[in-house]
């Protein structure tokens, strides 16, 4: 499992992370202080406090170019 910290601040940001992580068959999650939502659920991401950066974990260690892709959302 690997895990970096992402901010998700704009609609149009959360859009295109979950088009982004979508592509992959890893199941990843985004944690919070309470919560966690599958990263690929647009309505769970929306469901979290987007103000703050959250937990990203991939839960696979065969998803390693997924963190190269998603480097413009790392917070």
């Amino acid at each position: 499992m690997k895990e970096i910290k992402v901010s998700l601040n704009t609609i149009t940001n959360v859009k295109k992370f979950v088009n982004m992580v979508s592509m992959y068959d890893c199941d990843i999650d985004l944690v919070t202080e309470r919560y966690i939502v599958d990263a690929k659920s647009i309505m769970g991401i929306f469901s979290l406090d987007l103000s703050k950066p959250m937990t990203l974990r991939i839960h696979s260690d065969e998803c390693d170019n997924i963190i190269a892709d998603l480097k413009e959302f790392e917070a």
